[in-house]
């Protein structure tokens, strides 16, 4: 069934088209990805399907009575409203339906569970999950979202893929995480000089087509290039007869020469040279801190080497940022010290386009960095340098406000690189690049003759680079785990298998005497036994309140579980009494079902005799 259909789109906001003619439809099982590079038009056509803008040509239907649910990018807010009535607000301007506790379900399995905070004391992944929950709380037959795992732990992400996955509705989402396009999508639709183009599949299906799409059109290419050199040297032996055939074969040599393929070579750039390095680069040494009593970092130490690459992971809120900024000196460890060598240049690229001024103009901007920029390519001005950086000529004179947020991300990037660093400390570095723009920065770090350092949720980018983990896992503590972010999530899955094992072991070992031999009776042999034993009369009075205080206190875990989703220490001991309450619920079950099956018999004995 198909639910939206959109045809002949069209977009301007300058003389020249971001989107011409689109054509897109949305399916009621379709999980459609839709990429493309920074600055194409993605955000203006989800938009556009939402109805939060208009289109300048072109038609959109719906299926009859459509509840269609939209995720901005960076969603609005008001910084003086609770969490609560924020969430509230979002809910009734697309049309209300969801009562309250509904949405508090929803805001506390996505780990926000201070419904009184104000909206302007929370990071901008608590303000997104705010709006995310205010969406999902909502009943909805299509769900359209902006970058949905921008600035996201890795918990939510996952959540975030699983209940995706499970949606029975239809979405249409731009993201450029690429584990997430892999594992919820069934088909990605790229935007590609103002036009679109449709894949059946998820994301590693879309690069098998597509790369054979273009060894498709290069063929045929070659192929219309052959005919035309034959073509092109009749025509100079001066073989124009006045025969019709003749005249024919002139007009199709013409149609060969205007049909050429225009091929837009233009690719990112990033060729930069760095500073030269000394043999001591950054030593952490027993480094503590923390905040209104709460512990941030407890007792880290690590020296960097020169060809390090470190990823820091985490949930929001944890600590990540400041550890990087004590690493920096931008802010003091309560205990221990950070020692940098003499040649240790530093480049931050931090979370925000905090140096980014609207008003500027992108070549001042640049030129204010640096005049000339030595690369291994040789020397380049700060002009040539935007060009590198698919910033064309004729853009240099647009205000950084006018770019779009991948596009000022990396600007943003091009600004820390032209300083020249030999240390990288990069802080969410891929939130709002593009795909392609995420490729040729990890290329470009492969080869970086220095140190990095990075704090991303972005799994995918860490596998591809890291070599080491450090991972807060509540308390203080950082973790050290060697590999990527799956070699830390292998060893955590097989050290909870662990823990789940041992809890098994101990149920088992605590389990009062004898319940091993009532479990193992049969249906036939429980009914022959007609009467209690004052043991057993005594538990079945008390049983039916056992189950009952169980199945309370577990329901008393499980909200605590969701009020402590980003706290691994305090999580992992409730997961923990949890797991021994249900192995005594399901004790007491079977123990009811015993004593409720033998009262009935001994009544019917009763009643007989």
């Amino acid at each position: 069934m198909v639910l939206l259909n959109a045809e002949g789109i069209t977009k301007s906001y300058t003389e020249k088209p971001l989107l011409k003619d689109i054509d897109i439809s949305i399916h009621s099982d379709e999980k459609v990805g839709l990429i493309g590079v920074n600055g194409t038009g993605k955000t203006t056509l989800l938009k556009i399907l939402a109805g939060v803008e208009e289109a300048e040509a072109g038609t959109i239907t719906t299926a009859r009575n459509l509840r269609m649910g939209y995720l901005p990018q960076n969603p609005d807010f008001d910084g003086e409203k609770t969490v609560i009535e924020q969430a509230l607000s979002y809910i009734s301007e697309a049309g209300g339906g969801t009562q309250e506790y509904e949405c508090k379900t929803m805001l506390t399995k996505l780990g926000v569970d201070d419904f009184d905070a104000k909206m302007k004391e929370l990071s901008g992944g608590q303000r997104k999950i705010v709006a995310m929950a205010a969406l999902f709380a909502r009943e909805t037959d299509l769900l359209i979202m902006d970058e949905p795992t921008n600035h996201l732990d890795n918990n939510i992400i996952e959540w975030l893929e699983e209940y995706l996955i499970s949606y029975k509705g239809a979405v249409l989402m731009i993201t450029h995480d690429r584990y997430f396009l892999c594992r919820v999508t069934n088909r990605i639709v790229e935007i590609d000089k103002t036009k679109l183009y449709s894949y059946e599949g998820n994301y590693d299906l879309y690069l098998e087509t597509k790369a054979a799409r273009e060894e498709m059109i290069l063929a045929t290419e070659r192929k219309r290039l052959a005919i035309y050199k034959k073509e092109l040297a009749w025509i100079r032996r001066g073989a124009r007869a006045r025969t019709t055939k003749a005249k024919g074969r002139v007009e199709r040599f013409h149609e060969l020469e205007n049909s050429k393929l225009v091929i837009d070579d233009s690719k990112l750039e990033m060729s930069v040279s760095s500073s030269r390095l000394g043999k001591k680069i950054i030593e952490i040494e027993n480094i503590s801190k923390a905040y209104e009593g709460r512990k941030i970092i407890e007792d880290f130490s690590y020296n960097l080497l020169r060809d390090d690459r470190v990823g820091i992971i985490g949930p929001n809120g944890c600590g990540k940022s400041t550890l990087l900024k004590i690493i920096m000196g931008q802010v003091e460890p309560d205990e221990g010290c950070v020692n940098s060598g003499t040649t240790v240049k530093v480049g931050y690229f931090s979370q925000d386009n905090e140096v980014l001024d609207p008003k500027k103009r992108i070549i001042k901007y640049a030129e204010e960095i640096s005049d000339s920029v030595k690369t291994k390519d040789g020397t380049f001005s700060a002009s040539q340098m935007l060009e590198r950086f698919l910033f064309p000529t004729y853009m240099h004179s647009v205000e950084i406000g006018r770019l779009s947020g991948g596009e000022k991300r990396r600007l943003y990037l091009l600004s820390i690189l032209m300083s020249a660093p030999n240390v990288l400390i990069l802080d969410e570095p891929t939130n709002d690049l593009d795909i392609d723009t995420l490729t040729v920065l990890e290329d470009y770090l492969d080869d970086f003759p220095g140190a990095v350092i990075i704090v991303s949720h972005d799994r995918y980018f860490l596998d591809r680079l890291v070599v080491r983990t450090f991972a807060f896992e509540g308390e203080g503590r950082i973790g050290h785990y060697p590999g990527g972010y799956s070699d830390y999530a292998e060893k955590r899955k097989n050290r909870e298998k662990e823990l789940k094992a041992e809890i098994k072991a101990k149920s088992k070992s605590e389990r009062p005497e004898g319940s091993s031999n009532n479990e193992e009776k049969t249906a036939e042999d429980k009914p022959k036994k007609l009467r209690f034993s004052f043991k057993e009369q005594k538990e079945f009075e008390t049983i039916e309140e056992d189950v009952f205080a169980l199945e309370e206190k577990i329901a008393e875990i499980e909200a605590q579980m969701y009020e402590n989703s980003q706290d691994y220490e305090k999580l992992r001991d409730l997961s923990e009494e949890k797991e021994v309450l249900e192995k005594e619920l399901e004790y007491k079950m079977e123990r009811w079902e015993y004593l409720s099956e033998l009262n009935e018999k001994i009544n019917e004995a009763r009643n007989r005799g």
